[in-house]
């Protein structure tokens, strides 16, 4: 699964990227943002969310590919992170690759996690070759399962224990969506007729 490094993604809105040190403000913005940070543990220091940034920038360097920074086309600024990615050994699904986002909350409810996951998802499965992409979150974050349905995932039939996550807490059950090869190719000819 290496390609050329490093890969770049443009739709209608977005440019998904590698990370710039421009980017580590708008990130630490967004990793602070109790709004945006409501689906995940914990919010982030500023030094926490530098330190993700490099370990994305790290995996794009590695095989082209990973969590891209999220460029507002019109405006020229970083509103986030859309891309792939190989999640830990331990969930259900692995080994997989995943899509995810996360964005600043300013720039909800316009199509855009949608956008550029969509971009994602087609360079997976095309480019790529991956038979299967996942996605997977909390079951309390409805947006972000919305946005896998709009991108025709379908959920798993059982929930699983998130394992970084204590029994008990309460962003620790998660759902699962996959998408195969064989469905987004079948969604794409159904879009063209």
């Amino acid at each position: 699964m290496t390609t050329a490094l490093p890969v770049r993604l443009t739709t209608d809105r977005l440019q998904l990227r590698p990370w710039q040190a421009s980017d580590l403000p708008a990130m630490a913005q967004l990793h602070a943002d109790a709004q945006a940070m409501r689906y995940f543990p914990a919010t982030l220091s500023r030094a926490e969310s530098d330190a993700l940034v490099a370990r994305f920038q790290a995996h794009i360097d590695a095989q082209g590919w990973g969590f891209w920074a999220v460029e507002h086309r019109a405006s020229g600024e970083c509103i986030g992170m859309i891309g792939l990615n190989r999640p830990r050994d331990d969930l259900p699904c692995s080994p997989c690759v995943e899509v995810g986002w996360r964005l600043r909350p300013r720039y909800w409810g316009q199509g855009l996690a949608t956008e550029g996951a969509r971009a994602c998802v087609d360079w997976a499965l095309t480019t790529l070759g991956l038979d299967e992409v996942v996605a997977f979150t909390a079951l309390p974050n409805t947006p972000s399962q919305a946005v896998m349905q709009r991108l025709g995932m379908r959920a798993d039939p059982h929930t699983f224990v998130h394992p970084a996550l204590p029994a008990g807490h309460a962003l620790a059950e998660h759902g699962l969506y996959r998408l195969s090869r064989a469905d987004w190719q079948a969604t794409r000819s159904q879009n063209r007729s």
